[in-house]
């Protein structure tokens, strides 16, 4: 067509102005038929397919692979397991930006002060030096062997992603023993360079691992939590002891892994102390969410895709599932199961097997938390070394958690005690109220004075409440107690009568 309107040959170039407009009209509707056309396609074709075809587009136009080059292929799960090799290409290549690039991510979280830029990896060949070699990092999409039953509908469905890394065969050793060592390396300063926390849920993508998750800004720390000072101390200890000794798990044959399990009365701050751990040791957090788990082949994938040096958390184990207590006589149904649903095949055994099985070595530098307002309902198999190794009870507000309390909300301090604080600390611990409770009576207003005579009458309010609550029982248990004693008197004399 165009080879007939403006033939390819000095002695057929027109000369004249009306000439050229006019080859360049027929030029310009050409273009806009044949991006009307590429538009009509672009709605027809599926996102995953279109990158595809662009990245391998890319791949044979541009990158110019020849018969001397060697490509490395870098999946995003090695089984059922994501590859740690795919995270750390990922953030090694985010960081990556030359003038040349033309797509770029914009993002801020509300902990950076500054944006970010980032390569768009869609469509992007990034060219890399290491030692002399020339290297080509590409990240295609190739068409799934296949499709997911499971799988909802999305336009990434056809595809899977994955990381090519292209360079001359010869430079092969040296890429894996040097160059890939040191993207790792590389990938690790810039997580901490730009260190935030995580806290993940344990929603299921397509491969049925965890995969939302938002930045965990909690601002609880050891120093603002309302616990008394002791049990804060031996907490810390322990998690200092934990993280030390890598080498004395592997030499004793366990897992590198510690449970944790919080009981007591709820606003106790049993969710304020796993933040407090979290912000102390700098781990991610994954909430696993029971009632969500279908199976034990189903709670196996979101656990491996849990990661390391994080804390796994299951909050209130007693409510979320029906666990049943192995030694209940309850012979109608499974002991061992959790009854997450009518058709739930999951089962108490699979959740121990990971915790404390087979499945517990894959991962390192775990913690696991249990949380429970209710310690006496749970299985006694749950609880045992080895898958709660450390059971802490949050209970009542004390003097030492008052203490912290009015340091973060009023500012009183040892150096600057209020008259009425030592009133307050003799009645805490008859009144029985949470630190929740207390912290609720501390915003009450600006005005300190206000406050803490406002807290001194609500905390004898509540003394005398429970003081009357307690009589109450005690005079019930008299009653009982004596019915029980005319109850046996009068079988004793049947029994003579006879």
């Amino acid at each position: 067509m165009l080879n007939t309107m403006f033939p390819l040959s000095p002695k057929n170039i027109p000369t004249s102005v009306s000439s050229l407009f006019s080859a360049y009209a027929s030029f310009t509707a050409f273009i806009m038929l044949f991006r009307a056309i590429v538009n009509e396609l672009k709605d027809l074709i599926p996102l995953g397919v279109r990158s595809y075809i662009y990245s391998k587009f890319r791949y044979y136009f541009f990158t110019h692979p020849s018969d001397d080059d060697l490509t490395l292929v870098i999946n995003k799960h090695f089984g059922m397991a994501p590859n740690e090799v795919y995270e750390k290409v990922e953030v090694y290549l985010g960081a990556k930006i030359s003038p040349s690039d033309k797509h770029l991510i914009l993002s801020k979280t509300n902990q950076q002060k500054t944006v970010t830029l980032a390569i768009e990896k869609r469509g992007q060949v990034v060219s890399d030096t290491f030692d002399g070699i020339d290297l080509r990092w590409s990240y295609v999409a190739k068409p799934k062997k296949s499709k997911s039953k499971q799988s909802s509908a999305g336009d990434d469905e056809e595809v899977e992603w994955c990381f090519e890394l292209m360079f001359n065969e010869k430079h092969k050793a040296k890429v894996i023993d040097s160059y890939i060592p040191y993207v790792f390396t590389q990938a690790e300063s810039i997580k901490q360079g730009e260190k935030a926390l995580k806290l993940h849920c344990s929603g299921r993508d397509h491969y049925g691992t965890s995969k939302s998750c938002i930045d965990l800004v909690h601002p609880t720390t050891f120093e603002t939590i309302a616990i008394d000072s002791e049990l804060k101390k031996m907490i810390i200890d322990d998690l200092d002891m934990f993280v030390k000794r890598r080498e004395f798990y592997k030499k004793v044959g366990k897992a590198w892994k510690r449970g944790y399990l919080l009981y007591g009365p709820p606003g106790t701050g049993k969710s304020s102390l796993i933040a407090a751990m979290a912000n102390y040791l700098q781990f991610d957090i994954h909430d696993l969410e029971l009632s969500g788990i279908r199976d034990n082949s189903d709670l196996r994938r979101v656990l491996l895709s849990t990661t390391n040096r994080s804390i796994l958390v299951v909050e209130d184990i007693d409510c979320s599932v029906k666990i049943k207590n192995r030694e209940s006589a309850q012979p109608s149904k499974p002991s061992n199961s959790l009854d997450c649903s009518p058709t739930s095949k999951f089962t108490l055994s699979g959740l121990l097997n990971f915790i404390d099985g087979l499945w517990s070595s894959c991962g390192d530098e775990r913690i696991i938390v249990f949380t429970t307002n209710h310690k006496e309902k749970l299985d006694p198999a749950l609880m045992r070394p080895g898958r709660m190794d450390v059971h802490i009870h949050l209970s009542y507000c004390t003097p030492s958690g008052f203490r912290t309390l009015a340091s973060n909300y009023l500012g009183i301090h040892e150096t600057n005690t209020h008259h009425l604080c030592g009133e307050i600390e003799g009645l805490i611990e008859s009144a029985e109220v949470t630190p929740a409770v207390v912290a609720k009576e501390l915003m009450k207003s600006n005005d300190t004075d206000v406050v803490l005579d406002g807290l001194v009458k609500f905390l004898k309010q509540k003394k005398v409440k429970n003081d009357k609550e307690k009589l109450k029982k005690a005079k019930k248990a008299d009653e009982d107690g004596t019915k029980k004693a005319e109850k046996q008197e009068r079988e004793e004399d049947a029994n003579k009568n006879c």
